[in-house]
């Protein structure tokens, strides 16, 4: 095996050396010329370039870049072996000759042009140069410059990517700042036009003062032409009848004289001061007008004839009245001076016979009394006080019918107060109710109505009319509901009442659709004393008080209403709190209340679950319950809650309220100037009142099929010696309620119920001989979605000792399934000395 490896080497040997030989000299410095099969005919010197390029990289350099190319040490090493292969040399030594040699061909390293040029290559330092290829065989430098090229392009689309963003930015900053300054500019566009709606408002008002006076002005001018026509028409008739009677036979004189003194049918019943009325179905007596204070007579009352009337004008009759004759503008029964204040007033500017009202604050012509004694003379600031047979009464009552006026229409529908004229105290006139008789007046009314307006109906109580200056004393709204179904509230309120004084009702709606004929409003009859008036002498030392519920802006559940104070007659006795949330009372008496808050509500749980109004005292400190009232709740519609009742309070006594509302219902509390969301109270001395309440009893319900079903109580407030609620050892015991001193008494009663009648009737009724129905209330079927239904009635009426009442439920066409005896179903009575 020795010999043929050995002659293996030399063959290998012989075989690299000529081919090493054939190859490597090439140049003008060789011995001859280059005849290997890799030599290229026709070489100049001129084309020395190598065929494979490479890179010389210095030793120091290649030490720096160690560490960076230490993951490609195996591919450097590759590139070697392949560049020494494509040199021909292997081995150490022959690559060292290979550097050292000039070459001529492709596979050149370079070309010198000179022996100077070679010498520093073949010569170099003594660490030598390393040779490492660029390019490893089979690869191509393209995809590297293209991925190049193509991050260029990424970058630039990059940068020009992001200028738009800033130019977007940019434009949108200044869009942005453009909607701001306009936004700026409607803001102030939208206080500009408030305040030029504030202004128009404003001078409306104005002018509606002067169209007022200017109307007033041209009644009463065509009224004085009316009644001189009427008088010239008069004295032509009286010069025929003067004439005729000279010339009629005698006997048709005596025919004549009979047939004056024959009675007229329906009228035979009628008094001295009473006049045969013939505007309704049938004849009726009514008493004669009286003529007001500043008013003079022009016809008296005769047996078909009222007694007429004509206001003064004494704007035109007396001179110099206010100092000046165009600041006075006449008014019913007075006149009123431009700019005239109370100290002015007082001084005596209004003059002789005339004293300044301050609640109309005017000059009113003062009363005169005729056939009774003068208690108090008329002075610059009081009218006369004339004492009559009501002089040693301390209160009264009286009730009435109210209808609907004919040809009566919304905006402002007014309601027709029909009832027995008692001269002495009240009268009907013109559909109003005129009170002869200082004092105060606490007023209910209860309604029972439908209508099918799309949107609410506000029911009223006004203290005089709009052209006297008058105001608002109450109002409560009624919601809108589907199928035009029965709706029944009760409007209560007070007032201190002069002599001349008038009460009017009226129905106002928000909605120009409640004229049509299928939309008309239409009140409910069967009603009993649906107005009833309590009257109390300034002699028992009553406190009569209104305020105002503060506007609520946001919409909330719970509430806890404050209070602005609108009118007091003593406000040493009736005080608002440091919040405005309670009235504090100074000393010990008996209050009775009413507050009717109206609010708009959203939510389906608002009509499931509906609102409850609450009444507190708090005492020493510690707040107790006085009374609820509950009121079946709306969805995006108005309504009205309602809360009245009677107690006995302490000196240093608080009075509060809160409104109770479902958790998932939004409510939002309204308050203004046409008598909604207001308080009314009176505070009456212990000394000539008391007051009584009870909640219904659980036991004998009347559930089911209830037909004229008693209610019973339990008693909740302290006892009293002028009412009782009957005890067991009585008949019908837990029933009845008995009076024991003679007066006049107050009755609030609110019921909550669940029940599917067509309709439901509850009534206060007088035990007697025969029971005599004091008062009815109806109500229709629950409203839709609603879990309860509530129903009351409000009343005054005389007692005398041993006056025994009690509460009667009548369901028509249905059932009554439960009535809630926990809370929201019970009664205060007020009692007054007669």
């Amino acid at each position: 095996m020795a010999p043929i490896s050995t002659l293996l080497w030399l063959a290998i040997c012989v075989v690299a050396f000529a081919g090493s030989a054939a190859e490597v000299c090439g140049g003008a410095r060789c011995p001859g010329a280059c005849t290997g099969a890799r030599c290229a005919s026709g070489r100049t010197d001129t084309l020395r370039r190598p065929a494979v390029p490479y890179t010389i990289i210095h030793p120091s350099v290649v030490a720096r870049q160690e560490n960076a190319r230490s993951n490609s040490a195996t591919v450097e090493a590759q590139a070697q072996a392949q560049a020494q292969a494509r040199d021909g040399c292997a081995g150490v030594e022959k690559c060292a000759q290979a550097r050292r040699r000039p070459c001529a061909g492709r596979e050149c390293i370079t070309h010198m042009r000179d022996g100077t040029e070679r010498a520093p290559r073949e010569f170099g330092t003594q660490n030598g140069i390393q040779l490492a290829c660029d390019v490893r065989p089979g690869s191509n430098e393209v995809p590297s410059e293209d991925a190049l090229v193509l991050q260029i392009h990424l970058a630039k689309g990059q940068e020009k990517l992001v200028g738009e963003l800033r130019a977007q930015q940019a434009e949108v900053r200044h869009l942005q700042n453009g909607l701001k300054d306009q936004q700026d500019i409607l803001l102030a566009q939208q206080k500009e036009i408030l305040e030029q709606q504030r202004r128009i408002f404003e001078q409306m008002e104005q002018v509606k003062v002067q169209y007022r006076l200017v109307t007033d002005n041209f009644r009463n001018v065509a009224q004085y032409k009316d009644l001189e026509g009427h008088l010239d028409t008069l004295r032509s008739e009286i010069r025929t009848h003067t004439q005729e009677a000279y010339t009629i036979p005698k006997v048709d004189m005596e025919e004549s004289v009979m047939e004056v003194g024959r009675q007229i049918p329906g009228c035979s019943s009628c008094q001295a001061d009473e006049y045969c009325d013939f505007t309704g179905d049938w004849p009726k007596c009514e008493k004669c007008t009286v003529c007001l204070p500043g008013f003079f007579l022009v016809s008296q009352c005769s047996i078909h004839t009222d007694r007429m009337c004509q206001d003064r004008d004494e704007c035109l009759e007396i001179q110099h009245l206010c100092g000046d004759q165009n600041r006075c503008f006449n008014t019913p029964g007075g006149f009123r001076c431009t700019g005239m204040s109370a100290k002015d007033a007082a001084a005596g500017m209004c003059g002789h016979s005339y004293y300044y009202s301050s609640e109309l604050q005017e000059c009113q012509a003062c009363s005169e009394c005729d056939s009774q004694a003068m208690t108090s003379p008329c002075s610059a600031m009081r009218d006369t006080v004339c004492s009559s047979s009501y002089g040693t009464r301390l209160s009264l009552s009286w009730s009435g019918e109210v209808s609907l006026v004919q040809g009566s229409e919304f905006p402002n529908m007014q309601l027709r107060i029909q009832g027995h004229s008692d001269g002495a105290l009240v009268s009907c006139t013109n559909n109003r109710l005129v009170l002869h008789q200082h004092g105060l007046v606490w007023v209910d009314q209860n309604l029972a109505l439908r209508h099918e307006c799309r949107s609410f109906v506000q029911a009223g109580l006004r203290l005089n009319s709009s052209e006297d200056g008058g105001r608002d004393l109450s109002g409560v709204r009624m919601e809108q509901r589907e199928g035009k179904s029965l709706q029944s509230i009760s409007v209560t309120g007070v007032t201190i009442v002069d002599p001349g004084h008038t009460l009017s009702l009226f129905l106002r709606s928000t909605s120009n659709h409640c004229n049509a004929e299928n939309e008309k409003v239409h009140l409910q009859g069967g009603l009993v004393a649906p107005f009833s008036l309590l009257w109390l002498s300034h002699d028992t030392g009553a406190i009569a008080m209104t305020a105002q519920t503060v506007v609520s802006t946001h919409f909330q559940a719970n509430y806890r209403p404050s209070f602005r104070m609108s009118s007091i007659s003593d406000p040493y006795m009736v005080t608002l709190n440091h919040d405005n949330r309670g009235i504090r009372f100074t000393e010990k008496g008996t209050v009775k209340f009413v507050l009717q808050q109206a609010v708009y509500s959203m939510g389906q749980a608002c009509i499931s679950e509906g609102f409850l109004l609450l009444a507190y005292v708090n005492r020493n400190g510690t707040s107790v319950e006085l009374s609820r009232a509950f009121k079946p709740g709306v969805h995006y519609r108005d309504t009205s809650i309602s809360l009245s009742a009677a107690a006995a309070v302490d000196a240093g006594d608080t009075l509060t309220f809160e409104i109770l509302a479902p958790v998932q219902c939004s409510v939002r509390y309204f308050c203004d100037d046409s008598g909604i969301s207001i308080l009314s109270l009176m505070w009456i001395p212990s000394l000539v009142s008391s007051a009584l309440s009870a909640s219904v009893s659980k036991r004998g319900l009347p559930l089911g099929a209830v037909r004229n079903k008693p209610l019973f109580f339990h008693q909740t407030s302290p006892t009293v010696a002028q009412v009782e609620l009957a005890n067991t050892s009585k008949q019908h015991a837990h029933r009845n309620f008995i009076f024991r001193e003679a007066g006049t008494a107050s009755v609030a009663l609110d019921l909550r119920l669940i029940h599917s009648c067509s309709m439901i009737e509850l009534a206060l009724v007088q035990l007697g001989a025969s029971p005599t129905v004091l008062v009815r209330q109806l109500g229709g079927q629950m409203p839709e979605g609603s879990e309860w239904a509530s129903l009351g009635l409000r009343v005054s009426f005389p007692v005398q000792n041993g006056t025994e009442v009690y509460v009667m439920v009548d369901c028509v066409r249905g059932r009554v399934n439960q009535i809630a005896h926990d809370a929201g179903s019970n009664i205060s009575i007020l009692w007054i000395a007669a």
